[in-house]
């Protein structure tokens, strides 16, 4: 399935998975039919509550049981008229013109991989970096930076100048847990979702010296994932996927997943000391082809107008388009105000 999170007309939250013709199957909905038409259950309402409840979170917390179950409601939607509702007269079925598609999760933890991908590592020795990209390392994203499929990634202009892009392949957990081994670490992937790692690199720069960097990574919007979760029935080999980033059309980054120097399984085991939680996110490494690492980066790095898509094969298409402060917010950043009055 590809599981979506998404707002319907009256701005509710809701998750849905996608049918093969576009249109978003209400899964809460569609499980709670499923129950009264299928099962026969009485209390269907109340079991449909707890099995597929309509937030992603809660759904990857039930693990397999409600993630079957959550598959039992989509494929009986499927099975029925195109208008069909569901048990209270509410649609089960939603063109996508008539949803707005939010980040398909909000994770209680975001564990985040750098320089898993040696031709990364390459291009930025190559660069002359100013710290070495070594593979590889952990740090924590802040998960209220997240942003979804469509929306604006801000920029700050009185903050950065060198703002760029980097595409990744994350993981989301369907189940919890500590100190298990690389062959446990199948049990515990619920998915696959695109993320893209948006980094003001001159302050990455700055914090490098220290040899830590979080905050360049970290600003409000530098966190766009989505468009959707694709449960990983749907992709046995993670490790086999095209990725590609376009900036305008124009193609930035292309490499493949094959190229992780340290695979999915490891990654998960190496931090599972640190403790998972159902439905947390973790980011596998870029690939090369960054702004920075460019011949010329100033012309590629990343500036309002510009609209990023972000492509990995099974997956979909992430796209998000960079917009300006004041496009944002209608003025300008205060500091930068400042500034310039002072001049």
């Amino acid at each position: 399935m590809k599981l979506v999170t998404f707002q319907d007309s009256v701005r509710r939250s809701r998750i849905g998975a996608v049918k093969a013709d576009g249109h978003v199957v209400d899964l809460s909905s569609a499980y709670e039919l499923y129950l009264r038409d299928v099962r026969g259950e009485a209390a269907y309402a109340r079991l449909a509550d707890a099995v597929v409840p309509p937030n992603m979170r809660a759904l990857f917390e039930g693990g397999d049981r409600s993630l079957e179950a959550a598959l039992s409601g989509f494929e009986h939607a499927r099975s029925l008229a195109p208008h069909a509702t569901g048990v209270h007269g509410e649609p089960l079925t939603y063109a996508t013109a008539d949803v707005h598609l939010k980040a398909p999760i909000l994770p209680k933890k975001f564990f985040h991989t750098a320089g898993n991908f040696r031709e990364h590592h390459d291009e930025a020795t190559k660069a002359g970096f100013s710290h070495p990209v070594m593979p590889w390392i952990v740090f924590f994203q802040n998960v209220d930076a997240i942003i979804g499929h469509d929306e604006p990634v801000i920029y700050p202009e009185h903050l950065t100048q060198e703002l760029d892009y980097e595409l990744e392949l994350a993981v989301v957990l369907k189940k919890g847990g500590k100190h298990f081994t690389p062959e446990q670490a199948r049990n515990h992937i619920g998915g696959y979702v695109i993320f893209n790692d948006i980094t003001a690199r001159d302050i990455q720069r700055r914090e490098m010296k220290s040899g830590v960097f979080s905050f360049c990574k970290g600003i409000d919007t530098f966190c766009p994932l989505g468009p959707w979760i694709v449960t990983a029935d749907e992709i046995p080999d993670p490790h086999n996927l095209a990725m590609e980033l376009r900036v305008n059309g124009e193609s930035r980054q292309r490499s493949h997943s094959g190229k992780m120097s340290v695979k999915i399984p490891e990654i998960l085991s190496h931090y599972s000391p640190m403790g998972y939680s159902a439905g947390d996110v973790v980011s596998t490494g870029t690939v090369s082809g960054v702004a920075a690492f460019s011949g010329d980066p100033k012309a590629w790095y990343l500036k309002a107008g510009d609209v990023m898509e972000c492509e990995i094969e099974k997956i979909g298409v992430l796209r998000n388009r960079v917009i300006s402060w004041q496009e944002a917010y209608g003025h300008k950043p205060e500091a930068l105000a400042t500034q310039e009055s002072l001049r």
